[in-house]
């Protein structure tokens, strides 16, 4: 958390985003999309957004990316592709399992999608084989425990300055880890491997808010969001 909080620190004090700036690819999302221009991309620990109340310590929602830009299906699988490998190096420094081996699990939707929930960022859905009935989306059967889902996210401005996000991760434990929950420990790594928090371990109250998001979606699919409809990848036959 020490480490996250110094490159929080260090970004909110960033005055512009150059592409000599610390963590610079040497990229641009113009540049990956077309030679039309070149906008620095910046992998950095967080978006910050004026004028948005802050709280680190019990935050209420996810915070959200300043003006985000709106990429086609083909612009945001371009960037993602490019960005990918850096973002999982820095999630592995976290030592977490899932950080290691997502990467290798299926995925569920055909292109990185904006999603509201998760403050505006481009998202992935992952599942590991013991949550395989996530495919089912809303008929989907109870997932089993050891259930693991994880998104990776990162987050592109209107000014074409690409971030990298954190990793949620919802993995299924056994009965009473958490009743209210459906027993899903939730856990937020952040992209430099750092632990935002995890439910009922370090941080916990820092990923409660993820707890009451979820409860929205009911107890009739686990508390689950799925993959937008037009992003999802359906299987003929689910193995």
């Amino acid at each position: 958390m020490v480490r996250f909080i110094r490159s929080f620190s260090r970004l909110l004090h960033r005055t512009s985003a150059s592409a000599t700036a610390e963590g610079s690819l040497g990229l641009s999302v113009l540049s990956l999309i077309g030679p039309t221009a070149l906008v620095s991309v910046l992998l950095l620990t967080m978006t910050a957004v004026r004028g948005q109340s802050l709280d680190l310590a019990r935050p209420e929602q996810h915070f959200s990316v300043e003006r985000p830009a709106n990429l086609s299906t083909a612009e945001s699988m371009v960037i993602y592709e490019k960005v990918r490998d850096r973002m999982v190096a820095g999630y592995r420094l976290s030592d977490d399992p899932a950080a290691e081996s997502f990467l290798k699990w299926r995925r569920y939707n055909v292109a990185p999608y904006r999603s509201a929930t998760h403050g505006q960022r481009y998202v992935n859905n992952y599942a590991n084989m013991i949550a395989k009935s996530y495919g089912r989306y809303e008929k989907a059967d109870r997932l089993p425990v050891g259930s693991v889902l994880a998104k990776d996210s990162f987050a592109v401005t209107q000014r074409g300055d690409v971030f990298t996000g954190p990793l949620f991760l919802m993995e299924k434990m056994a009965a009473g880890f958490r009743p209210d929950a459906h027993d899903w420990r939730y856990t937020m790594i952040m992209p430099d491997g750092s632990l935002f928090g995890t439910t009922n371990g370090e941080g916990s109250e820092r990923v409660e808010f993820c707890i009451t998001c979820h409860e929205a979606a009911g107890d009739k699919v686990q508390q689950l969001f799925f993959v937008p409809k037009e992003f999802r990848v359906e299987f003929l036959n689910l193995q």
